[in-house]
């Protein structure tokens, strides 16, 4: 008689793949291999290490992607589990087949040099223009993180019908060193006016919204007419959005949990009153539905347009943190302004939107009232901010250089 073949093994694309249940575990991952003999032996292995660990108590081996199968079924209602599964799937070639007791910093090594370096490709016309740059070590501390965090659950929480855990220990992981992020650089009224001019009607309005209120994108985008609360007592308005609003994702909300009270200055009211009458839902829609982003190829040329009106009008090159502007530099504009107000901290944690446990969600019209003046205050250009000028200087000088060669070149 011929040897009789285990079963539990699917042929794919040339590659043995293990499809198997062993006392109620199941084992779904590739054998790397296109020889037969060689799968049936590591599906051996699999069932035997199985069931020693079931009658004799002895730890059963168990993948990486095993593991991160699990977490990600745990944990599908996080909020940020979608950036946590786009971490796993770049991991998974890289560790996906290790054991878990196998990941350290070693094993994780090729990773981390594979992510060193992100490859972008633009379309020009006909043409498109590939382009390398160096990741943020954030993006992939990021990534790490979400490795620590399985391999502490399997350490502490995870257990086998033995009672063991799935493994023995959680190692240290080594995380790179931050220092390559980019500080926050906040406006000066020059770069915003010079700003505003350059920017689409309608996302100037979002723009000019987002730097008198200090909320983040999302909540700018997916700003909702509901959402307004009057208060006859003030002759005014301010918008509440609600914790799991949803953001990029019905996943996301407000960052910090917890509802955000919106305050309108002025200038952030005249901006409000101006969508009235647009949309029935959404008070910044973009053909009847909420925009995704505001950071867009009009964005991008807005702030190249506005740093060379700049450049002309100074005589002078424009600063690279302007001419390269993030959105969330909006948000650190108005923290900083009021700062330069004099508003105090725990009023600024309000009307930021950070967590703040000293501070009840809900407000008296006293209360409303001393964040409307706080941040009224941010209206007016003459407020003095030597803080931001030193700043600005510093960067203009950093970055001069680069800047003069870009428009040589």
């Amino acid at each position: 008689m011929g040897k009789r073949n285990i079963p539990g093994l699917q042929l794919r694309k040339g590659i043995w793949h293990i499809d198997k249940i062993i006392d109620g575990q199941r084992i779904c991952e590739s054998s790397g291999t296109s020889d037969r003999e060689e799968a049936e032996a590591i599906l051996a292995q699999y069932i035997g290490e199985i069931r020693k660990a079931k009658f004799f108590g002895i730890r059963a081996k168990r993948t990486f992607r095993e593991a991160a199968t699990r977490y990600l079924i745990e944990n599908e209602d996080k909020s940020s589990i979608e950036s946590d599964a786009y971490h796993l799937q770049a991991l998974d070639p890289f560790i996906g087949n290790l054991p878990i007791d196998l990941i350290h910093d070693g094993t994780l090594a090729p990773f981390i040099k594979a992510m060193k370096f992100v490859k972008t490709v633009r379309k020009n016309g006909k043409n498109a223009i590939e382009t390398i740059r160096p990741r943020k070590a954030k993006s992939i501390n990021l990534a790490l993180s979400v490795v620590r965090r399985i391999l502490n659950l399997a350490a502490r929480k995870w257990r086998d019908d033995a009672g063991k855990t799935w493994l023995e220990a959680a190692p240290l992981l080594t995380f790179l060193d931050e220092s390559d992020a980019r500080k926050p650089y906040p406006l000066s009224w020059k770069e915003q006016k010079a700003l505003i001019a350059e920017l689409p009607s309608h996302l100037a309005g979002m723009v000019l919204f987002k730097v008198n209120t200090g909320c983040r994108e999302q909540e700018v985008c997916k700003l909702q007419w509901d959402w307004e609360i009057e208060i006859p007592e003030l002759n005014t308005s301010v918008f509440v959005i609600p914790a799991k609003f949803g953001g990029r994702s019905n996943r996301c909300g407000v960052k910090n949990g917890e509802d955000r009270v919106v305050v309108l200055n002025r200038i952030a009211r005249s901006v409000i009153d101006s969508q009235r009458g647009k949309d029935s839902v959404y008070v910044f829609p973009l053909d009847k539905k909420p925009m995704h982003r505001m950071n867009n190829s009009a964005w991008d040329s807005a702030t190249n347009r506005a740093a060379d009106r700049l450049e002309q009008e100074d005589r002078k090159p424009a600063s690279w943190a302007f001419r390269n502007l993030r959105l969330h530099d909006l948000k650190h504009t108005f923290g900083r302004r009021l700062r330069a107000a004099g508003v105090p901290l725990e009023t600024r944690k309000v009307l930021l939107g950070h967590a703040n446990g000293d501070i009840t969600t809900h407000y008296s019209s006293a209360e409303i009232w001393e964040l409307i003046s706080a941040v009224e205050k941010v209206c007016e250009s003459g407020v003095s901010m030597p803080t931001l000028t030193l700043l600005k200087t510093t960067d203009t000088q950093s970055h001069a250089k680069s800047t003069q060669a870009r428009k040589m070149g």
